[in-house]
């Protein structure tokens, strides 16, 4: 019998990224970053200025931050000791929005920080991925974790019987965005790894379902 299999996003679940981020940007570029809306185009200003950043310009900085920075990126509390304990009990993969180009570094990052998985990188929902995933694995029973609500109704559209938890471990950011608990496309929202990794557990274990 297939084992199950637990899909995680790693900006904002498993590693801290808007901190070390907006960190970078204020030291290198002169840039202020405040994420105090659901649009994260939108916080960033020059200092000198005020003036947004263009949105081209913001896609150029990211980038140019996880092809040069990504060290300087550190994990969410509980996040690798959580994965530890799930690799036990299931496949563990992460699910990252990230360039192709990326995944290579992606995947030596979260060596570094002791979590050794298998990384699919993605661009746009990640519905579709999941569904290819699942192909994959043919889990007997399937977790995806991820911070951003458009990911869970995306999944929730292509692959229902996925259970769905929307988690996003900075609470400076979680208290920005969008839940998709509330939206009806995750089954549940818990932003911190201690109280998650037991509602992950029963639903990997087949003691709960959604």
């Amino acid at each position: 019998m297939s084992r199950p299999l637990v899909i995680s996003d790693c900006d904002e679940v498993l590693l801290h990224m808007v901190r070390p981020w907006s960190g970078w940007l204020g030291e290198a570029h002169g840039i202020d970053f405040a994420f105090g809306g659901h649009d994260f185009a939108r916080s960033m200003r020059y200092a000198a200025t005020g003036e947004l950043v263009p949105q081209e310009e913001m896609w150029r900085l990211l980038n140019v931050f996880f092809t040069h920075e990504m060290a300087r990126q550190y994990p969410i509390d509980g996040s690798i000791q959580a994965m530890h304990e799930l690799s036990r009990h299931a496949d563990v993969v992460v699910l990252t929005n990230l360039l192709d180009e990326h995944r290579d570094a992606r995947v030596a990052q979260l060596r570094d920080h002791g979590l050794d998985v298998k990384v699919y990188t993605n661009q746009g929902p990640k519905g579709p991925a999941i569904e290819k995933i699942i192909a994959e694995y043919r889990p007997s029973r399937a977790v995806f974790i991820d911070d951003i609500a458009q990911h869970h109704g995306s999944a929730a559209q292509l692959v229902p019987d996925v259970h769905r938890l929307h988690l996003c471990g900075d609470p400076d950011i979680a208290a920005h965005i969008r839940c998709a608990h509330e939206a009806g496309h995750a089954h549940a929202r818990i932003d911190d790894w201690n109280s998650a990794l037991p509602w992950i557990m029963a639903r990997i274990n087949g003691e709960a379902n959604d």
